[in-house]
């Protein structure tokens, strides 16, 4: 006679043989209920994205397809002509270096000075320190559109109306709010106790800092500089306001918003400059992108 021998179930694989149907029966609930989020945000990635797909598919079309009754949507045909006559334009080059100029002197402004002050505020202790904090933040979060009349009168005042310095001056008091609270934040999250460490081994405070903490702080820097290269190159109100008769003292917005005047209804040609008016900065966060994002998320959570 032939006897068949007992199988014994280990108590965790019951479990887990059990615990697969379970699982495998909720996920199509957490699916379905999670499919409202997903079309919202396809919902809003398609909505952000089409102006920007719009823009350069219609630098790169025919004038013949950018004036037809029907839109395509997806262009047949190519052409560089728009192109040419966008850096063909009278003052194109001058106009783009003025933004240059405008933009980093701006933003290595802003960093420097910031620098300073993150510093004084995270590391050292001394009366009015967290009222001046304070005045920082209330700066970062206030409306820059409502200093638009006060900004105008003082450069009325002071005789500086038609001038870079002035716009200079403006973007650089705009970023430096912004780019002071970040560094505070990633100098909060360096213990102080590396800089303490360096000094004992014969370092200065000044060379502490340079040798130790500054290098840790490299994507707090990049974070800063990025926002305030995207919010200087692409202002326009106070450039709008501020320059008025100065004709080669423009920045690239300013000189884009009377473009369509310039080539009429070449609506091509309008397409073609603002692509490359927004390439470098698109190019600088492509690049940038990963470290920025660190930076950002590192300067949010500490402090």
């Amino acid at each position: 006679m032939t006897t068949t021998a007992p199988t014994t179930t280990l108590p965790g694989t019951a479990r887990a043989a059990s615990a697969a149907p379970a699982a495998t029966a909720r996920e199509p609930r957490r699916l379905l209920r999670r499919l409202p989020l997903n079309l919202a945000a396809l919902l809003t990635f398609v909505l952000s994205v089409f102006p920007v797909y719009w823009m350069v598919t219609t630098a790169f079309k025919p004038t013949q397809d950018i004036q037809a009754d029907t839109p395509l949507f997806f262009p047949t045909s190519f052409t560089l002509d728009h192109f040419s006559k966008a850096i063909a334009a009278d003052g194109f080059w001058m106009f783009w270096r003025n933004s240059l100029f405008l933009t980093f002197s701006s933003v290595l402004m802003a960093l420097v000075v910031a620098l300073g002050a993150a510093f004084a505020v995270a590391r050292l202790r001394w009366h009015g320190r967290r009222g001046f904090y304070l005045l920082v933040f209330m700066a970062q979060v206030a409306p820059w559109g409502s200093l638009l009349i006060p900004m105008y009168i003082i450069a009325r005042d002071t005789d500086m109306l038609d001038k870079l310095p002035m716009l200079t001056l403006i973007y650089f008091m705009i970023n430096l709010p912004f780019t002071i609270v970040t560094l505070r934040s990633f100098l909060v999250g360096i213990p102080v106790e590396l800089e303490e460490a360096a000094q004992v081994d014969g370092c200065t405070r000044a060379g502490a800092f340079r040798r130790i903490t500054f290098p840790l702080l490299a994507p707090g820097l990049l974070s800063t500089s990025l926002f305030g290269t995207i919010t200087a190159w692409n202002e326009f109100a106070y450039a709008n306001m501020l320059i008025i008769k100065s004709q080669d003292d423009r920045s690239l917005p300013v000189w884009l918003s009377s473009f369509s005047n310039v080539f009429g209804t070449d609506w091509g040609a309008t397409m073609a400059a603002s692509t490359l008016f927004a390439l470098p900065v698109l190019i600088l966060f492509l690049v940038l992108q990963g470290r920025v994002a660190a930076g950002m998320t590192g300067g949010a959570v500490k402090g």
